[in-house]
């Protein structure tokens, strides 16, 4: 690991594995997916050690703290001692709700269709 006292998000991010490119991590930062210390930053605002890091990614936020400060791209060990990973397990399946899926060019649902939709949702 670098002796550096902070590094710019984007490439931390890219170079503790969470994005596989840097660009990737730089329009994330764009869009507004990565919080630092719970606000939102620019792809340039700088990561210090201790720093809390939120990043969404699929619908689901990741919480990282930073144990590290890296700005390059390093092997698998070495990036996981970077990032202490925060994040709480994913819920069971059970409650995570069911997606319903309707044949392509059905149209809307009829009312008793809305009814057992309504009913499979848990409503």
């Amino acid at each position: 690991m670098d002796q550096q006292s902070s590094a710019r998000i984007d490439a931390w991010l890219w170079a503790v594995r969470v994005y596989k490119t840097r660009s990737l991590a730089t329009a994330a930062c764009r869009a507004g997916h990565v919080r630092l210390n719970g606000e939102r930053v620019k792809p340039a605002q700088p990561v210090r050690i201790g720093d809390e890091v939120r990043v969404r990614i699929e619908g689901f936020d990741r919480i990282l703290e930073v144990s590290g400060i890296l700005v390059k791209r390093v092997g698998a060990p070495v990036a996981a001692q970077a990032a202490i990973d925060k994040t709480p397990p994913p819920p069971p399946p059970t409650e995570v709700p069911l997606q319903i899926v309707r044949d392509r060019g059905a149209g809307r649902p009829t009312k008793r269709e809305r009814r057992d939709i309504e009913r499979l949702r848990g409503h």
